[in-house]
């Protein structure tokens, strides 16, 4: 890399520019998802899958108490479910954009590292809306429904969506950790395979081993679930709000900083 190359990746930029960048590779995202038609298929038919495949292969054998429909306690967790498995995307294109160079052409660029990385957070944040829309439409034509009234609704949509910009990071680092697509892949899914399957988003917690209830009940995915379905199903909202707001914004405060120092460092061949 020239000493050109490197003065336009270390100058840092103003913020106007910065928000103009980050726009930018917001849209290049977007624009590369539209021209794929197979991530489109997955974006659209997996979702809708997980609400329909839990639903019925599930809601005649678990029952939950003071829930009447099951698709309503489900739900809020297969929300949580596919926005991570969505997310996992992110550190698999992250690391395609690392081998094939990609990213030392956007490091040739006036940019800042972290419009690189914000911008593929951001077109992730609006997939994740048309996800969750598509999910909650889904549901509602199955029996789903909001019963905390329409901020709520309007609440949980929006939690959602920040929790799923929380997955991206985290998939951001793998795949700028560990460089290799395939890699990334696995790495976003293993983590979120055991956290989802130990926490409360397909059943009641007090349903599981004692040996387990503790550590599904100190599980970040129980967290966020709890809020999402308090936001649903109706009842107090400000501790559920404060604990799952206190995981995502630590998780953040680790993430991102982390996630700009492995991108400046990176080593490109």
């Amino acid at each position: 890399m020239n000493a050109g190359t490197t003065g336009a990746a270390a100058r840092p930029a103003r913020p106007g520019s910065l928000l103009t960048s980050t726009g930018t590779i917001t849209g290049r995202n977007l624009r590369r998802l539209m021209r794929v038609p197979t991530l489109i298929v997955f974006a659209t038919v997996q979702p809708v899958l997980f609400v329909l495949l839990f639903t019925y292969a599930f809601g005649g054998a678990v029952h939950v108490p003071g829930v009447t429909h099951y698709i309503d306690y489900l739900l809020p967790g297969i929300l949580v479910l596919a926005i991570g498995f969505g997310a996992s995307q992110t550190g698999v294109a992250i690391a395609e954009d690392l081998a094939t160079g990609m990213i030392d052409r956007f490091r040739s660029l006036p940019i800042t590292g972290i419009a690189v990385l914000a911008g593929r957070v951001a077109a992730d944040a609006l997939r994740n809306l048309f996800v969750v829309g598509l999910m909650i439409a889904v549901g509602s034509a199955i029996g789903f429904r909001f019963h905390a009234g329409p901020a709520a609704a309007v609440a949980a949509v929006a939690f959602a969506v920040a929790t799923g910009v929380v997955f991206s990071w985290l998939n951001l680092l793998f795949g700028l950790a560990v460089r290799d697509p395939e890699s990334a892949g696995l790495a976003g899914l293993f983590p979120l395979i055991i956290l989802v399957f130990t926490s409360s988003t397909l059943v009641p917690v007090a349903t599981m081993p004692g040996w387990l209830q503790g550590f599904a009940k100190a599980n970040p995915i129980t967290v966020v679930v709890g809020v999402l379905r308090v936001l649903c199903l109706g009842g107090p909202t400000t501790s559920a709000a404060a604990g799952a707001a206190a995981w995502l914004v630590g998780l953040l405060a680790v993430t991102v900083p982390t996630a700009i120092v492995f991108y400046r460092h990176a080593t490109f061949t």
